[in-house]
């Protein structure tokens, strides 16, 4: 018998559509604002933002490094389940706004625990989600019914039928919607995008993509503790499978330390779609497939051993054909084998083509360079008639569209399909075998037990 603690996470997300098929068409038109020409433009002509979760990532830099610093936001309401956390939101967003007025004070940003209160205000335009991962989908699809439009971190959902019910209702209520990741701001990936788009490298041949081994780690079951005064856990849990609460399994108690949460199945894949979102995305949107998916994956990968409270992957290579042909490596282990390059930066892109290569890196300031074979290819200078994108933060991709009415650079299918593809990689390092996946109807060919987890998270290791 299901009792009150141990809802399923279908039961939790019926009536959103998951599992529904994408693709109904809506036109994108919304009411435009105009920016003023100087200074921060009057309140009539901001975007008004909500931010939901309000976490290490959230408040260190969505909120105080990007959002509080963009004349044309306002940061109206902060919604975190941990009083804590939207307190320290409310404070820096109250204390930003009075250091900006001639004034020198400003009382005005709101505070909730439930984010169905945030969603009700009719004053905010859209939202910043950036809750834990098991959250995500639930909380962006309300986000579109209730007329907002969803800045959503990364990565977006945790399966591929959440995804579907993303875009579903994205075009279904006409909103816009951005994946929060920064890497397309990056100079150096948006020169590789060019690049390779443009053709200068010739018929793409191999990409290899490369994350930090940060999840590797081990962590044993600890005894319950205590819930901290300013957690409401029950409602944190929400569609997750219920757990007697210990600190490694939520957050650092007030403070922005790194979640224990990010290293449980129960609410996260781990870095193959944490971090693999990130660059996988930058590989996609090179090799002009950022709207599809492979036609086979394989790999291998190692998992903690059984009983340990941190369960995502700890190491994994894996291997995608991709509708053209091309072979796509995406690994944490920095195997020669795999990556084709010794690279000592946290993560990488390699895209090889008929005509040469080009390497992106992320790390260090050192690390955080571009390199290419022939070198005279990081000297070509854009030609009239070339694809270009534009060279802005990922939160003005999204507010910018929010206020014409455009299409961000990453938006709800954009976002799917890398997300999917990060997931695919760990549906089939779960199964322990070769899968055909067919990207047009996003199913796996003969294969009932990977298809599975096309609408269910994976929340146990693999049978041995």
């Amino acid at each position: 018998m299901e009792t009150a603690l141990h809802v399923s996470r279908r039961k939790f997300l019926g009536g959103v559509g998951i599992g529904a098929a994408a693709g109904v068409a809506v036109p994108w038109a919304v009411p435009a604002l105009a920016l003023g020409k100087q200074g921060r433009p009057p309140a009539s002509q901001r975007v008004v933002v909500g931010m939901i979760g309000m976490g290490r990532q959230a408040y260190l830099v969505n909120l105080k490094r990007q959002f509080l610093q963009m004349p044309d936001v306002q940061i109206a309401a902060v919604c975190d389940v941990d009083a804590w956390r939207r307190e320290e939101g409310r404070k820096a967003v109250e204390e930003t706004y009075a250091q900006q007025r001639p004034s020198g004070q400003y009382q005005g940003c709101a505070v909730y625990k439930l984010y169905q209160d945030l969603l009700a205000r009719q004053d905010i335009d859209a939202v910043m989600v950036s809750t834990a991962d098991h959250w995500h989908a639930k909380i962006a699809i309300d986000a579109a019914a209730a007329g907002k439009h969803v800045s959503l971190e990364k990565p977006i959902t945790r399966t591929v039928a959440e995804g579907q019910a993303i875009i579903q209702a994205m075009r279904k209520h006409g909103r816009v919607f951005r994946m929060d990741s920064e890497m397309r701001s990056q100079e150096r990936f948006l020169r590789m995008a060019e690049l390779v788009r443009n053709g200068y490298l010739g018929e793409v041949k191999v990409v290899r993509v490369g994350v930090p081994a940060a999840d590797n780690v081990d962590c044993p079951p600890t005894s319950p503790m205590p819930v901290p005064e300013d957690l409401d856990y029950e409602l944190w849990q929400g569609p997750a499978t219920r757990a007697p609460y210990t600190l490694e399994r939520v957050h650092p108690p007030r403070q922005f330390g790194r979640p224990g949460w990010m290293r449980v199945l129960d609410y996260c894949d781990g870095m193959v779609t944490n971090w693999g979102t990130h660059f996988v995305d930058i590989a996609l949107w090179s090799i002009d497939m950022e709207k599809t998916g492979p036609v086979e994956i394989e790999g291998r990968g190692v998992w903690p051993p059984g009983g340990q409270l941190w369960n995502v992957l700890k190491t994994f290579e894996l291997t995608y054909r991709m509708p053209n042909g091309a072979v796509f490596y995406y690994e944490n282990t920095r195997n020669p084998a795999i990556s084709g390059v010794m690279s000592p930066c946290s993560a990488y892109v390699k895209i090889e083509g008929s005509k040469g290569w080009i390497y992106a890196g992320f790390g260090t300031k050192e690390t955080n360079q571009l390199r290419a074979e022939p070198a005279s290819l990081l000297t070509v200078q854009p030609k009239p008639g070339e694809l270009r994108f534009p060279l802005k933060t990922d939160k003005q991709d999204f507010i910018d569209a929010v206020k014409t009415g455009g299409r961000t650079l990453e938006n709800e299918e954009v976002a799917h399909r890398v997300t999917s593809l990060c997931q695919l990689g760990h549906i089939a390092l779960h199964c322990k075998q070769k899968l055909r996946w067919n990207p047009q109807q996003e199913r796996f060919l003969d294969n009932d037990a990977a298809n599975r987890y096309l609408d269910r998270p994976i929340t146990n290791l693999p049978e041995a």
